[in-house]
């Protein structure tokens, strides 16, 4: 095996496991801080919908006294957290926002969930470009229903494609640094290698 080749093979044998582990260290840091953004952007729909649901249930406040049932801002461009009533039966009653000029709907598969659980948090896309945070909470009261808080994801989205540039770039230089580092250190050791070997042969002749 000629030097080159030696000193190649020396470097990729070590560096590999070093790749392996940037590469799990990077994606589990890229989790950690997307689900970060992803999570916090439900915290004020929580504190929204179980401030409503408990009013509601308490008798303090009627549904049709929280949001318009015809209401005159659009949900797509808006950043704002906004609020829909639904009935027990999941028909909107009123909304602080409309989806294309109507009331918005969710699927009777979120409603089936709240039944059985009261409360479901997840992301929801009434239509293409469109993501939002909801936090879906069920109340009581003489009116039983649900209750809708969500806010758009464009701002998260935006921070997601950031750090995903960021990882992947961290990790990129992660990669190179070691590759040279380690194939440095390969060199270094096969020349020290070879010039030892060479100075045994001198003495033996």
């Amino acid at each position: 095996m000629t030097h080159k080749r030696k000193v190649m093979f020396e470097t990729f044998k070590t560096w590999v496991p070093l790749a392996l582990v940037i590469l799990i260290f990077s994606g589990l840091a890229y989790v950690a801080v997307q689900q970060n953004y992803r999570l916090s952007a439900n915290d004020p729909q929580i504190q929204i919908a179980e401030d409503i649901s408990s009013a509601i249930s308490q008798g303090t406040t009627p549904p049709d006294a929280i949001v318009s049932p015809t209401p005159t801002t659009e949900m797509s461009p808006s950043l704002a957290t906004f609020v829909t009533i639904y009935t027990a039966t999941g028909t909107p009653i009123g909304s602080s926002v409309s989806l294309n000029g109507k009331l918005p709907e969710i699927p009777s598969g979120v409603i089936d969930y709240v039944r059985k659980h009261g409360e479901d948090r997840f992301t929801w896309q009434p239509q293409s470009g469109t993501r939002i945070a909801a936090v879906v909470k069920s109340f009581s009261g003489p009116v039983p229903g649900f209750i809708l808080a969500g806010r758009s994801l464009r701002e998260i989205e935006v921070r997601e494609k950031e750090l995903t540039l960021m990882t992947a770039v961290a990790t990129a230089v992660a990669l190179v640094v070691t590759f040279l580092a380690v194939w440095l250190f390969a060199e270094m050791a096969e020349t020290r290698s070879r010039k030892l070997h060479e100075a045994a042969e001198s003495a033996a002749k």
